[in-house]
């Protein structure tokens, strides 16, 4: 019986994911009007532009990388690994509020690639899910034949 580690490098990248996705720009915000100098001006706009996205994305990062160093207690991994899918969902919710907020302003936003980094921590972090049960698995197979 081997038990593969697996999950830690699932957690490792949903952990970068996530770290990414703080720092790139989420949207292009473009906004029309003869106000503007040039009729129209673009900007960038960042997770960290608003401060409940940043601290909601460091610590979803930081539980991730504690959550490999975790493989002790598995249940409590587990909890950890969803309390982090549930996070990674709220701050989907609140890139896309912040996002179509702009957009009720008479700007118009056009989304970047980056909210698919917080898709795929998800997909990640259900990896390193599966893993930890299979791990739970082979660990009670293992207490039986003893």
């Amino acid at each position: 019986m081997v038990i593969q580690r697996w999950q830690s490098v699932w957690l490792l990248v949903a952990a970068i994911l996530v770290g990414l996705f703080c720092i790139l720009p989420m949207a292009l915000i473009i906004t029309e009007g003869p106000e503007v100098m040039d009729a129209n001006s673009a900007t960038f706009m960042y997770p960290y532009d608003n401060w409940v996205m940043l601290v909601v994305g460091i610590l979803v990062a930081v539980l991730l990388i504690i959550n490999i160093f975790s493989f002790r207690d598995t249940r409590r991994q587990k909890m950890m690994t969803l309390v982090a899918i549930v996070l990674i969902a709220v701050l989907a919710a609140c890139a896309c509020l912040m996002v179509y907020g702009f957009q009720a302003d008479g700007a118009r936003a056009e989304w970047m690639g980056s909210i698919l980094l917080l898709g795929g921590a998800v997909v990640f972090a259900l990896l390193a899910y599966r893993g930890i049960r299979h791990d739970e698995k082979l660990l009670k197979a293992a207490d039986r034949l003893r």
